[in-house]
């Protein structure tokens, strides 16, 4: 059973004051065992804009769902011509000063792993090394028919193929920013003649990027894994995410049932808030390294 998704939700009161000092977290990532829980804030500096931060794209754009994706070809249609574009925004983006000071903790050996529930794969070009992509990646594809697995690269290219006029036609839309879901927006009359192909294995599979959907279940295995990390960590620390989604929440309300302190640095509340032991709102450019240089010796 796939659950509905979950797109908003509505701070309610009695939540434990934010602060800008980051004191409590220092003391807290000074001491290791931190596991990071990093969201969408931690890409925005990258170009990458969030769900439902202030400049979200959740304000001008209403995610594909799992469902919306599977049922209906048009829909499939639309998707890959939107992130034939998106997915040049999104190799084009770098890993930013948080990105960098997460690797940094993580060398330094307070950071024992990260569950990024990004898909740009921006932690892992910064050279964080034990990276869990609870939501999947965008630089992979998988074959909802057959199963088999390919790099993104490899389907853009035989989209390339499939359509030569699109990118042509489809320049004066370049500027359209980037969403986290990896598309862009385009009008009804840039993707309707747009050629999907199927899969190169089988021949006739639907093509699907590997990444959790919103409406679709992540993975039991990922998910265990995700919660055996968060098992033997001795911090929680949430980076630039709302937790509006259960995917994420869960991992913040397991550490808190288990004593385990949730340390929460974003900008603006979040749903996991009430379950924190310090809630921080400042910028991660600004937080992280600072950070780092706060907790070394």
């Amino acid at each position: 059973m796939r659950t509905r998704p979950t797109l908003t939700w509505e701070p309610t009161g009695g939540l434990l004051p934010a602060s800008t000092d980051l004191t409590a977290v220092v003391e807290a990532v000074r001491g290791g065992g931190v596991v990071v829980l990093s969201g969408a804030g931690l890409s925005t500096e990258s170009g990458i804009p969030d769900y439902r931060g202030e400049h979200g794209s959740l304000r001008r754009h209403t995610p594909m769902t799992y469902q919306e994706f599977v049922g209906a070809e048009q829909a499939r249609r639309r998707y890959w011509a939107r992130s034939q574009l998106g997915w040049r925004a999104m190799t084009r983006a770098s890993p930013n000063a948080g990105h960098r000071a997460v690797t940094a903790l993580a060398e330094a050996g307070l950071v024992t792993g990260v569950i990024t529930q990004n898909v740009d794969g921006l932690q892992q070009s910064a050279g964080a090394r034990h990276v869990i992509e609870l939501h999947g990646s965008l630089s992979r594809v998988t074959c909802l028919g057959c199963g088999r697995g390919s790099d993104r690269a490899e389907l853009d290219q035989r989209l390339r193929a499939a359509n030569p006029g699109f990118e042509a036609a489809a320049e004066r839309y370049r500027a359209a920013r980037v969403n986290p879901d990896g598309d862009v927006e385009l009008p009804e009359e840039a993707v309707r003649e747009f050629k999907v192909v199927a899969c190169s294995a089988c021949g006739h599979g639907v093509l699907k990027p590997d990444v959790v959907f919103f409406g679709e279940n992540v993975p039991i295995e990922r998910v265990a894994e995700c919660r055996q990390l968060v098992g033997e960590a001795a911090v929680l620390l949430v980076l630039g995410s709302s937790l509006t989604v259960m995917s994420g929440l869960r991992f913040v309300r397991q550490a808190s049932q288990s004593g385990t302190p949730v340390l929460i640095v974003n900008q603006g509340p979040t749903r996991g808030d009430r379950w924190a032991t310090e809630r921080v709102d400042l910028p991660l450019g600004e937080a992280l390294p600072a950070l780092v240089e706060q907790v070394r010796p």
